[in-house]
């Protein structure tokens, strides 16, 4: 099928009803900026070493990361990408310690990961955006930090845009999840596949192996028997994938089913995980419950969750519902003993 028969970003935004009704303006609005943005990023991740953008910048961000020189463009495009939006009223990334006010007037934020996946940046492996837009809940208040803070039942949009063989975004507005993959010939996102879902069961999990004997108990015994295959409890083979680009694990997980883990471990007890739960792990969630799957931290549903930080961590198990539901069945289990 050639791209003249694919819809466009803009034409999907303009189509789809949501309960019967349009996708509200300024959510649209916003939308076509960020992925525009997504669009012009995606042109400079591909330049890569041809510009000088590889290699560390030489500073920290608020996590106490080491920044990449890609980390602090991404998060300087998109500012600047969204920041004129009418219908926006604050924003806040992952690379900044305080929420910004935008120039709008509208009651739409945005919190945004600007390049999930930097470990790969020079090694040529997929990294991407990650992003999620909340409803302000006193649009006449002035701008902050608790405004962000509402759990991942909130949000009106997410999605992702991995930075791979193909540019490819998945984004959820509530009804299911869909995809677009860039046409770099003139930089519009097309649509490719709807109502995409997870298969309930699966055969692929998605861990960083060498963490092993930091893990909890309950997530150990999963990896384990998945590892016995055949001849174990769960009388089938599974294989292991690891990118170590959140991105481009989850978009597997999206387009072949599967379970991604970042688990809490040991060697940082006093932490509840590694990932961001308002960056990452919220529309990341979001998009996997849209199409089928589920995510938990062990104990309970990841969108359930009730934040306390802008810069919260959390423990992540996403993907199949039906391993997910058993990797929760074994937190439980392994609590009340």
């Amino acid at each position: 099928m050639s791209s003249s028969n694919h819809i466009n970003f803009k034409q999907y935004l303009a189509s789809v009803k949501l309960a019967g009704e349009s996708v509200p303006a300024g959510l649209q609005e916003l939308l076509t900026a960020v992925v525009k943005t997504c669009a012009t990023l995606s042109h400079e991740v591909a330049q890569g070493a041809l510009i000088g953008l590889l290699g560390s910048a030489g500073t920290g961000n608020v996590q106490g990361e080491v920044q990449q020189k890609l980390d602090i463009i991404a998060n300087d495009l998109l500012i600047e990408g969204v920041q004129s939006c009418q219908s926006l009223a604050g924003l806040a990334s992952e690379e900044m310690e305080f929420p910004l006010p935008a120039q709008g007037t509208g009651d739409y934020l945005l919190l945004f990961d600007p390049l999930d996946g930097s470990s790969n940046i020079d090694v040529n492996v997929s990294i991407g955006t990650i992003f999620s837009v909340l409803n302000k809940q006193d649009p006449n208040a002035p701008l902050q930090t608790s405004d962000f803070l509402l759990s991942g039942r909130h949000q009106v949009a997410a999605g992702y845009v991995v930075y791979g063989p193909q540019t490819t975004m998945a984004l959820t507005l509530g009804d299911g999840v869909v995809m677009f993959t860039l046409n770099k010939v003139n930089g519009t996102f097309l649509l490719i596949k709807n109502k995409v879902k997870i298969s309930h069961s699966t055969k692929e999990f998605a861990i960083n192996m060498s963490n092993m004997r930091h893990w909890a108990d309950p997530v150990r015994r999963y990896v384990e028997e998945c590892l016995a295959g055949v001849s174990g409890t769960r009388d089938k083979d599974f294989n292991m994938r690891w990118i170590a680009s959140m991105v481009a694990d989850v978009h597997r997980v999206l387009s072949r089913g599967g379970v991604f883990m970042y688990p809490w471990d040991q060697r940082e007890p006093h932490k509840p995980g590694k990932l961001r739960l308002m960056y990452e792990a919220n529309p990341m969630s979001f998009l996997v419950e849209q199409a089928g799957g589920a995510s938990t931290n062990g104990t309970d549903l990841i969108m359930d969750l009730q934040p306390t930080d802008l810069h919260e961590r959390v423990s992540v198990m996403l993907g199949s519902k039906e391993e997910i539901d058993r990797i929760q069945h074994y937190h439980s289990s392994s609590a009340h003993r």
